[in-house]
């Protein structure tokens, strides 16, 4: 009984130490952007869920904010806090010329623009993308930015 119990509670918190690295489309099948972070919060220095009695809606996409002030500036200014390639990993626009999920707590702010990261396991091993961005940023970042026109829409 004492083996079954030890199993059950290494599956609860081996469950959430996956779900905590999980990776989401930049819009998922229900519309909802960024797994539901508050896109203005990243700027104030972290990653925070943002709330469904905070929410707005920009270019078909529903965004949910941690405070009313958040969604404000938002709906005045929507560009200033979207993230750069539609959400889609930085990385994987610059390095392999692709569309990779992100993990909304992995981000960098620069320049006063939101950058997404993949950041989970990855064929059985941890894999976060932010690390070689933060390595060769200046190249990466020129690279992603030249290369998102055509990643953009590939499939």
């Amino acid at each position: 009984m004492k083996t079954f119990r030890n199993l059950f509670l290494f599956g609860i918190l081996l469950f959430a130490a996956i779900s905590m690295q999980a990776q989401t489309q930049p819009v998922d099948d229900n519309g909802l952007a960024i797994g539901g972070y508050d896109v203005v919060a990243y700027f104030s220095g972290g990653a925070k869920k943002g709330s469904k009695s905070y929410m707005a809606k920009h270019n078909g996409a529903t965004y949910y904010f941690s405070s009313n002030a958040n969604k404000m500036a938002f709906t005045k200014a929507p560009e200033k806090y979207l993230p750069q390639f539609d959400g889609w990993c930085a990385w994987g626009v610059a390095a392999k010329d692709t569309k990779f999920p992100i993990n909304p707590e992995t981000f960098d702010v620069m320049d006063g623009k939101l950058y997404l990261f993949f950041n989970g396991p990855f064929n059985g091993e941890p894999f976060n993308t932010y690390e070689d961005w933060a390595q060769r940023t200046s190249e990466l970042k020129k690279a992603a930015h030249a290369k998102w026109p055509k990643v953009k829409n590939s499939k």
